[in-house]
């Protein structure tokens, strides 16, 4: 994931900071049905920008894992 000077970037997300500091991403295009299904969350928070790196990953994978279910099956 990369970041630019005073500003992180996640490529496919959408990062908002609030004024308390709280880190809020949205996924630039929703996740497929089944990845919804699954659980996979287009919008999420932490605290940190670590912490919404890693809930986002979280998510990517949870969506990539349940399209190749859904796929496979």
């Amino acid at each position: 994931m990369h970041s630019t000077p005073g500003r992180p970037v996640i490529p496919g997300w959408r990062l908002i900071i609030s004024d308390a500091g709280r880190f809020w991403a949205f996924r630039n295009h929703l996740f497929p049905r089944a990845a919804v299904r699954a659980g996979a969350e287009s919008a999420v928070d932490a605290d940190t920008f670590d912490e919404v790196q890693a809930v986002i990953a979280e998510q990517e994978e949870r969506a990539r894992v349940a399209l190749v279910e859904e796929v496979t099956s």
